[in-house]
């Protein structure tokens, strides 16, 4: 199995996650997403997902693009340890707080939308902040509201909701964001970051970091 990654991107931080979780052995092909105008602007990996975006998963023949796809095939794939609860009310409050990250937060604040404003738009960085800022805070007051703490977002296991999480509260002190107004989300993430699949998925572990 082939996971093409890059260390900062928290979507591919979302799935490095789950197969940690789920013991999976993979490899990984890295895709610098600055270097040499954007590697993943290269013919080559647009052959492997035209929308040039990363992560993409490459087990034998399937190729998946996509985090959340990529979390739904591992789970359906090798669904033990689980990442969704077994009662579907929980499932669905699982899907529903990953979907308010990868969906309607974190889209706002990825690098192809961040370089759109700062180029074509001509924004500075303070309004570029700014808008990373707001958006954030919209997206974390929601979420507050949401799960349920105090270590994972749904009840006391982890799930879909926890791996989408804990790669954006990274985004978010990287950026500069206050967490204060957030503690049960701060909680939830120092929580997870216990845990030595969290730990080894993270941004500062893997060999494309900087």
């Amino acid at each position: 199995m082939q996971l093409h990654t890059y260390f900062r991107s928290s979507a591919a931080y979302r799935v490095r996650i789950a197969l940690a979780l789920k013991g999976i052995a993979w490899d990984p092909a890295y895709i610098h997403l600055l270097k040499d105008g954007g590697q993943q602007k290269a013919a080559a990996y647009r052959a492997v997902n035209p929308q040039g975006l990363v992560p993409t998963l490459v087990d034998g023949d399937a190729v998946i693009p996509q985090s959340l796809a990529i979390l739904e095939y591992l789970e359906e794939r090798y669904p033990m340890p689980a990442l969704l609860p077994a009662d579907p009310t929980a499932r669905a409050r699982a899907r529903s707080m990953a979907l308010a990250i990868v969906a309607d937060l974190h889209p706002l604040n990825n690098l192809r939308v961040l370089t759109y404003l700062r180029g074509p738009l001509g924004q500075g960085e303070e309004a570029v902040k700014a808008w990373i800022a707001h958006w954030t805070e919209e997206g974390f007051a929601a979420l507050e509201q949401m799960v349920d703490g105090p270590d994972f977002c749904i009840g006391g296991a982890v799930s879909f909701a926890d791996l989408c999480l804990v790669p954006q509260m990274f985004n978010a002190r990287r950026f500069g964001v206050d967490l204060t107004p957030y503690p049960k989300l701060v909680a939830i993430d120092a929580h997870c970051q216990t845990l030595a699949a969290f730990q080894g998925a993270a941004p500062g572990r893997q060999g494309d970091a900087e």
